[in-house]
């Protein structure tokens, strides 16, 4: 009595926490797994810089992050190696990862993402013993798994998500990443503070090792291939999907989505690169990703350093604060995408209005959050609130630019999601890089303030250009025309 495609989405996000989890485990263990006394022992005898300013607290939590201490003598520059590795992989898989799963089967593209992520945790403590350079190996790794996650999902969600329920599986779907890190944070730093920083990855990966199993069985590429669905729900996805064509000459690409295949149509013709990179809809979702992605990974990745740097937490505390804005922004997307859906279902907004709201709460809200606190200095409660609200209305963009390529190219939609995140992974290169070299002689509020300027910067050019040319309707050159015997096929 379950649906599938629910099944598939409820799968979906819970693999997508798994890799977003995994991937920031190492955020919160790597402040214990790093010898802070012997760094800074090695900073004084090296260097001639001066004390560096930071809050003072009072509290024994405070005291204690700051004695806490691991076995690694990891100075900044290989931190901030460490964490921005998992995105050299993570680039250079997209674009191969988004065709394969057009072209063979997004489903074992998506087990594939989770199934290497998980072994190279489990692998990581032991490599991690024998040198720093056997981590940043797993971590290249574990980010081509990452890398392929959401062009696989955006080929399946074309497939499975009729167009009046996009916006609540495309989020549903990709909040699995705020619920995984959350979970995965609060489960690092407990772990972490009351066993060891080892356990964490053999706990964390063997659990995941049982999403695997589900995937399998439970999960198909198209309603077609699907065992475990009923004929109405396998007519109503279909008819949803295929209904969406222009007139009896124009088919989409994907038999899947159209509700005959005419004998001879190919099933992948090739991509029309051309009417892609000059289409304004297009390259409005590719800026707002890009910029969205600065300020997404700075407070993904960077948000444990700056609890410890900057306002003192210990490692439990740590967690437990990192995780609580992404559990609130879970809960935000699913509330704000269900509203979109409803609106447009009611015809009270189109498409492109409902991507632009989701887009707007996904950018103004977290850049006006950062320049608060830029002047907050150390008052830990405004602060904490701040990133709170912050990282809650980022998660719009689920239901905002992130769902947008579904739109205007639902038989692309894995490519084109594969060339924008490749675009978008580079802010997750640059910013563990540029935050570690401007915070490494000074780890006060006055270094993070020049972070969290260049983030609001970037911001305001998202706002502009989405809100201009962000467009919601599926572009003519989606479909093609139906040949004569004699001719092949061209995009429109």
């Amino acid at each position: 009595k379950c649906k599938s495609r629910y099944i598939f989405a409820i799968l979906g996000a819970f693999g997508m926490g798994i890799i977003y989890g995994l991937k920031v485990a190492l955020h919160v263990v790597i402040v214990s797994m790093v010898n802070h006394t012997a760094v800074a022992d090695l900073d004084k005898s090296s260097s001639n810089t001066s004390a560096v300013s930071l809050c003072s607290f009072d509290d024994e939590d405070a005291a204690s992050a700051a004695s806490e201490d691991g076995p690694f003598a990891w100075e900044k520059k290989v931190e901030g190696l460490l964490l921005s590795s998992y995105f050299w992989g993570y680039l250079i898989a997209q674009l191969p990862g988004g065709r394969i799963a057009e072209l063979f089967s997004a489903k074992w593209v998506f087990f594939f993402a989770v199934a290497i992520n998980v072994v190279c945790a489990l692998l990581s403590p032991a490599l991690s013993a024998v040198h720093w350079g056997g981590l940043m190996v797993l971590r290249i790794l574990q980010g081509v798994g990452g890398g392929v996650t959401f062009p696989a999902c955006h080929v399946l969600l074309a497939h499975w998500a009729p167009p009046t329920e996009r916006s609540f599986m495309s989020s549903l779907v990709y909040a699995g990443t705020s619920l995984g890190t959350v979970i995965f944070m609060l489960l690092s730093g407990v772990i972490s503070g009351t066993l060891n920083w080892q356990a964490v990855f053999y706990i964390e990966g063997g659990v995941s090792a049982l999403w695997l199993f589900l995937w399998v069985w439970l999960v198909a590429d198209t309603p077609q291939k699907q065992r475990l669905i009923s004929a109405e729900e396998r007519d109503f996805i279909m008819t949803s999907l295929g209904g969406d064509t222009n007139s009896s000459k124009q088919v989409r690409l994907n038999p899947h989505l159209a509700p005959s295949n005419p004998a001879g149509l190919q099933k992948h013709p090739p991509i029309p690169w051309r009417a892609v990179f000059t289409s304004k809809a297009f390259l409005a979702i590719l800026i707002a990703h890009v910029c969205s992605n600065w300020g997404w990974y700075l407070l993904l990745i960077e948000l444990p350093q700056y609890m410890k740097d900057v306002l003192r937490f210990k490692i439990e505390a740590n967690g437990l604060l990192s995780a609580l804005p992404f559990f609130v922004m879970w809960i935000f997307t699913m509330i704000l995408s269900k509203t979109l859906d409803f609106l447009m279902g009611r015809g009270k907004i189109n498409t492109t209005v409902a991507r632009k709201i989701a887009t707007l709460i996904a950018s103004v809200v977290p850049m006006v959050c950062l320049l608060v606190l830029c002047f907050v200095e150390c008052n830990r409660a405004l602060a904490v609130a701040m990133m709170v609200v912050g990282i809650m209305c980022i998660g719009g963009m689920f239901c905002g630019f992130l769902s947008n390529h579904i739109d205007i190219a639902p038989n692309y939609a894995g490519t084109l999601m594969a060339i924008t995140n490749t675009a978008a992974t580079v802010p997750g290169i640059v910013v563990p890089i540029v935050t570690a070299a401007l915070t490494e002689s000074d780890p006060s509020i006055k270094s993070w303030s020049v972070i969290f300027y260049i983030t609001i910067g970037l911001y305001a050019i998202e706002i502009l250009v989405y809100t201009v040319f962000g467009s919601g309707e599926v572009q003519k050159w989606n479909y093609i025309e139906l040949p004569s015997e004699d001719q092949p096929l061209r995009p429109k």
